[in-house]
């Protein structure tokens, strides 16, 4: 810890003495293949059994100059390919994006990243957020040689703020140490190598059609595939024995930044017990993360901890534990104390019917909210000719008729209230409605941001730290798609009894009876427009393993989710992830 340096301009410098070392470690790694795939290939051609050439005084030093050139090649190609298109690949996979600034779970991780990075004396970090419900970080070295921090929603969820505290120190002690520059290049490194061999890996079918001519003649081609598979264990290897030892002076440099060793301990147990699968991510680049993606499915035996690119969980949490004179039992009891008050703080959410029922009890003889009468400039005036020119389709209004399926503007429409019957281009009010939907506007300047259901104004609000829309009428929300996993993943309220037999009694109705998911659509009604462009919006299950029924707006990426339904989509999901 002593000989850690403080000044970043000096970590640079280290970092690429490091890097010198590895492309010796690279180019002897290729030098070695090479070679051997060379002499396989002359073998197979008779060339090295003649005795005369091996003799010759002039054969090996050529070979051994041809070897190394093309080495040499490859290695520079190979390592300017991992340094400078590894990490944007990782976090392209990973679908990293900027943190959002109107979330209040976002800003407090760019805070923390900030107050963090100031006493770790560096001078830019960037900060990345992963759409995953997972806990789990990870510290990258991007192209341009800045270093970057990424975290899950999960662990953003999960998380305390001394715990999030205690993982940006641990995540930029990797920077400020250079591991997270050395682990990004080997991983990225390894990765090339994993490619190489799933590619040269035949597909079953293919083993079964041409077995027989890969058996006879497959000399070479199994070289290669023994040679690569070889270089990318020794480097997966590498990688692991590097990262494992890492992980513990990183723990430790962490506690020097954030002074929080139980915060750190209690975060590392979460991620390795509730889940840190971060999805179809191939396990070369498990060294970057605080936790292993894989860690509940690795066996905790001797195989599991010597092929495992972290140190043991109890080795981990016995050495911060001890920081505070504790046993890594008292780490364990308490984050699930926590957990406990955590459950008993949630606010408590209600459904529809039980506000309309608080409601009447309150104010007894109020009238049940209806939906207003559409104004003049919505009626539903518009009449469509039919494919099959036998009549009419409609009656329509202008945003119904211009957000139909296939409508285009060389279609005959009908006014009914001017009895005009014309192309649609010709109608003005059609022409400024394409032209506004072309530019992702409102087709009615004016008439925007309107609930589709109820026509009235819809209010902005926040829903657990993130922006949303809402109609106070009929408790309709208008929420962005890429923050619903972030709603999902957070807990800041329970449900009460009447919401989740809501939720139990959708589950018997729809998730178990396959044929109804079919007429998910029909159940949804007529079509409405999106308040925010004005484009039709289509219906839509949530995604493929929630078939929630919602309003999905795929011009400007926006969810309308009626009364309840955001609830019951959070109770199906906290419900299958307390099963898990």
């Amino acid at each position: 810890m002593a000989t850690r340096p403080r000044d970043f301009y000096e970590i640079q410098k280290r970092q690429r003495q490091r890097s010198l070392f590895l492309f010796a470690a690279v180019l002897l790694f290729h030098f070695a293949a090479i070679g051997l795939i060379a002499l396989s290939f002359l073998a197979s051609f008779g060339l090295v059994l003649n005795r005369a050439m091996l003799a010759s005084s002039s054969f090996w030093p050529r070979f051994f100059l041809v070897d190394l050139a093309a080495a040499v090649i490859i290695s520079v190609l190979h390592f300017q390919d991992a340094r400078k298109n590894g990490p944007r690949f990782i976090l392209r996979r990973l679908q990293a994006a900027t943190p959002d600034a109107s979330d209040r779970y976002h800003m407090q991780f760019l805070n923390t990243v900030d107050e963090i990075r100031i006493a770790a004396g560096l001078p830019r970090v960037n900060a990345y957020v992963l759409p995953s419900f997972a806990v789990n970080s990870l510290a990258v070295i991007e192209e341009d040689e800045t270093p970057a921090i990424a975290v899950t929603e999960g662990l953003l969820a999960e998380g305390t703020r001394d715990e999030l505290q205690a993982v940006a120190a641990h995540e930029l002690a990797h920077i400020a140490r250079g591991d997270a520059f050395y682990l990004t290049l080997v991983c990225s490194l390894a990765n090339l190598f994993e490619k190489f061999k799933d590619a040269l890996e035949p597909e079953p079918d293919d083993q079964a059609d041409c077995g027989g001519r890969r058996g006879s003649g497959g000399f070479p081609p199994v070289l290669f595939y023994v040679a690569v598979a070889l270089s990318a264990l020794v480097m997966r290897l590498l990688s692991m024995l590097v990262s494992r030892e890492r992980e513990l002076l990183a723990d430790a440099a962490a506690v020097e930044l954030s002074r929080a060793p139980e915060a750190l301990a209690r975060i590392i147990y979460k991620a390795q017990v509730k889940n840190s699968f971060v999805g179809d991510f191939t396990l070369s680049y498990a060294p970057l993360f605080i936790v292993r993606p894989d860690s509940r499915d690795t066996p905790d035996s001797l195989a599991g901890r010597i092929f495992s690119s972290h140190p043991p969980l109890m080795k981990r949490l016995g050495a911060l534990a001890a920081m505070v004179r504790k046993k890594p039992e008292a780490i364990i009891d308490a984050v699930w104390d926590e957990e406990r008050v955590r459950d008993e703080a949630r606010g408590v959410l209600h459904s529809y019917e039980e506000l309309q029922k608080e409601q009447l009890e309150l104010f007894p003889g109020t009238p049940e909210t209806t939906a207003p009468p559409l104004p003049g400039d919505e009626a539903r005036i518009w009449l469509l000719a039919s494919a099959a020119e036998e009549g009419w389709e409609g009656p329509f209004t202008l945003g119904e008729l211009v957000c139909r399926p296939r409508f285009s503007p060389i279609m005959r429409v009908k006014n009914t209230q001017e009895g005009i019957e014309a192309v649609a281009r010709e109608f003005p009010q059609v022409r400024i409605a394409l032209h506004n939907l072309a530019r992702k506007k409102p087709l009615r300047p004016g008439r925007e941001n309107l609930c589709p259901r109820c026509r009235v104004p819809l209010a902005e609000a926040f829903y657990e730290g993130v922006g949303i829309r809402v109609c106070r009428r009929c408790r309709g929300r208008l929420v962005d798609m890429a923050s619903v996993d972030r709603i999902v993943a957070r807990r800041e309220f329970d449900f009460s009894e009447p919401l989740r037999q809501k939720a139990r009694e959708f589950r018997e109705r729809v998730l178990r009876n396959p044929l109804k998911r079919q007429k998910l659509q029909a159940a949804l009604g007529a079509d409405v427009p999106c308040p925010s462009c004005g484009y039709r919006m289509v219906a839509r299950p949530y995604n493929y393993q929630y078939f929630v029924p919602v309003d999905k707006c795929l011009s400007c990426s926006k969810i309308w989710f009626d009364a309840d339904e955001l609830e019951i989509l959070q109770i199906l999901i906290e419900e299958r992830k307390a099963k898990a």
